[in-house]
């Protein structure tokens, strides 16, 4: 048992001595001339002396740099002996920079602060960045390696290899890595140095690696050959990106459609109702948002995440019921005369959009986002954000529930039948009123659900349906009256198209031909994409 603990004492001092070891990678007869040539005769001797210091890796000479950029580092004026320094009375405290040891105080008189200026103080701060390339924390050794490969300092170079040979983490190593690179391509090393440098850039972000690149395209000999031969790939591989990025964008747009035209397309598919009020029924379900966030700030802010789930109904049921409301109420009169009904329906989005300004106020009014749909996230180079990526989620939940409502229910299968031939629903006992009704307002509830996604996107204000109204009705016939899948395959067609567009148009003139090419599709084909079956629609 002695003997156990005995090695047990012996293994305990050498890890002490291994973490000393490790901990101080120079001694203190090395440290001391480097620490001194900080009070040099000129700002370039310091500079030199901060250089010298970096390239040692101790873990003292951060604590050192702090001390200089703080005007806490001082020379004696008779034998220039470096010490930090703290006011004390008329004296310094001073203390031993290398070894902590407390010495004896020093009048005021008798020492100067080293002086620093704004360029020294940008080379402190890099190298205090640059060492950190050893700390314990990760977070720390990441953004080291993010600052040097920013400055592509090749004095960094020494201090990387140190850093690339000791870290662990295959991420932290890799921009390690880069950021030697970047440094390499900044120095004077050899050529086959700086193709290798070429090689490990090109294989990183590509438009950083772009940037670093570019400067050297114009250069003579085989490292000009490689930074060409690089760009190139970089560009072709951007290219195919850019591609990605502009799809993404376009479902993201395309889901967006689709929340707003779905409603509209249940609702003009089975009535033949040119509903110019949808819009607001969009514009009345993201106010509701704002009205539970308002409630569950005061009450419950605990339980602020889960506002839009708790909003998803509510929003719903008051955009159906105004639904039905509007449909009794004004809609049942004007079947059969689609002018007239157009006004009617253009009137009440007056009426809606007044009602709201009087309630509400004219200005924006704030939505908050909840903290998971708060952030991005990266794809490649790519940049996007979970709003973006939740939109293209829920907008293809919500039509999967709908189409289940049509294909599985005793509702949808009587919206079909009165969508194919109303008569003969009619005269199966089908009260085709009623539908109507439950139509307009499965329509309009829809519609309210679109406005919770369109508030964590958009500005909640009295205009917000306005702007969807138009770019709805264009899916709706694009795709096909009625037809869901046609609205979905219009939705995403149309988003994917603007977005390709815009690069080479702008917003304004892409949405112009798109409009143009839908006006010279619906010549050739006037029931859409997906055109409904049935003995009524065919005549």
């Amino acid at each position: 048992m002695q003997f156990i603990r005995l090695l047990s004492a012996i293994f305990l001092m050498l890890g002490i001595l291994h973490h000393a070891a490790n901990a101080q990678t120079v001694d203190d007869a090395t440290l001391r001339p480097l620490v001194q040539a900080l009070a040099g005769e000129n700002f370039d001797n310091t500079t030199k002396a901060i250089s010298d210091l970096v390239k040692t890796g101790d873990p003292r000479v951060s604590s050192l740099l702090n001390a200089l950029g703080g005007g806490d580092l001082y020379v004696s004026k008779a034998d220039k002996t470096v010490f930090l320094g703290k006011r004390q009375g008329s004296d310094y405290a001073a203390t031993d920079p290398v070894t902590g040891a407390t010495l004896a105080p020093v009048p005021r008189s008798a020492a100067e602060k080293i002086k620093v200026n704004n360029r020294l103080r940008r080379e402190i701060s890099a190298a205090i960045g640059g060492l950190t390339l050893m700390s314990e924390n990760a977070g720390e050794r990441r953004s080291a390696a993010e600052a040097i490969l920013k400055s592509r300092d090749p004095e960094s170079i020494p201090l990387l290899d140190r850093a690339i040979a000791a870290e662990n983490d295959p991420s932290i190593k890799a921009l390690m890595s880069q950021a030697k690179a970047a440094a390499v391509l900044n120095s004077g090393s050899p050529d086959d140095a700086k193709i290798a440098a070429i090689a490990e850039v090109s294989g990183g972000n590509s438009r950083d690696a772009l940037g670093l690149l570019t400067p050297l395209e114009g250069a003579e000999g085989p490292v000009g050959d490689a930074a060409r031969a690089a760009i190139s790939s970089i560009n072709s591989e951007l290219a195919i990106w850019n591609a990605v990025q502009n799809i993404v964008y376009g479902l993201s747009l395309g889901s967006v459609l689709l929340l707003a035209a779905i409603g509209l397309a249940i609702t003009f598919g089975v009535m033949g109702v040119i509903n110019m009020a949808h819009g607001e029924m969009v514009m009345i379900g993201a106010y509701t948002t704002f009205v539970v966030q308002q409630i569950i700030r005061t009450t419950a802010p605990g339980i602020f995440d889960y506002s839009l789930l708790i909003a998803l109904p509510a929003a719903f049921m008051a955009s159906g019921a105004i639904g039905v409301l509007i449909e009794r109420s004004v809609i049942r009169f004007l079947y059969g005369r689609p002018l007239e009904t157009l006004l009617a329906t253009w009137g009440i989005s007056l009426v809606l959009q007044q009602a709201i300004r009087s309630w509400f106020g004219a200005s924006n009014v704030q939505v908050g986002n909840p903290s998971w749909m708060a952030g991005s996230f990266d794809l490649g180079p790519l940049t996007l954000t979970w709003s973006r990526l939740w939109i293209i989620v829920f907008a293809l939940s919500v039509f999967a529930i709908l189409q289940l409502v049509l294909k599985k229910t005793m509702l949808g299968l009587r919206m079909r039948a009165v969508t194919q031939n109303r008569r003969m629903a009619a005269s199966m006992g089908i009260r085709t009123p009623w539908v109507d009704a439950l139509t307009f307002g499965l329509g309009s509830g829809i519609a309210g659900i679109a406005g919770v996604a369109l508030s964590q996107i958009d500005n909640v204000s009295p205009n917000l349906g306005q702007g969807y109204i138009i770019d709805s009705f264009m899916v709706v016939v694009f795709g096909g009256v009625g037809n869901l899948w046609g609205t979905l395959v219009g939705a995403m067609s149309l988003g994917i198209a603007n977005k390709f567009l815009e690069p080479f148009a702008g917003a304004v003139l892409g949405k112009i031909l798109v409009l143009v090419l839908i006006i010279l599709f619906i010549q050739k084909r006037p029931r859409g994409l997906f055109a409904l079956k049935g003995r009524a629609i065919e005549a």
